[in-house]
């Protein structure tokens, strides 16, 4: 399942993606992976949530942090949910037809992995694909 946080700068995303993570966690069957494109937040989150910062990997594209989500799944069969924290910032050029692309791609993922995936995104919802908006929480 691949569920969508939109909106805004300041809007409130990314602490929502935390207490949606931190909630998890106490349940959670698997383990939990937190994407983002810097640390800030890393003290945030509950200390069994694997904390990853892209800044050190050279993401440039959709196809490339698929790549990514690919080789973290691939290390860990465990995980069940993937929270990605400011998608425009983790991939800079990410137009409406590679957001759709990455989401066919999650959604691939997701059912051939058992792996949730939870993206915040920095735009406002009615500028996204119905392909997002569907997917909106």
């Amino acid at each position: 399942m691949i569920r969508v946080i939109a909106g805004e700068k300041g809007q409130g995303k990314t602490k929502q993606l935390i207490d949606m993570a931190n909630s998890s966690v106490r349940n959670a069957d698997g383990h939990l992976v937190f994407i983002d494109d810097d640390s800030r937040h890393i003290f945030d989150l509950h200390h069994a949530i694997r904390f990853v910062d892209t800044r050190t990997f050279p993401l440039s594209n959709y196809r490339e942090l698929v790549g990514f989500i690919c080789g973290i799944l691939s290390q860990d069969n465990d995980i069940t949910e993937v929270y990605i924290d400011g998608l425009t910032n983790v991939v800079n050029k990410l137009s409406s037809e590679d957001l759709i692309k990455l989401i066919a791609k999650l959604n691939m993922l997701s059912g051939s992995n058992s792996v949730d995936f939870i993206v915040g995104i920095n735009s406002k919802k009615e500028d996204l694909p119905e392909e997002a908006k569907a997917l909106l929480v």
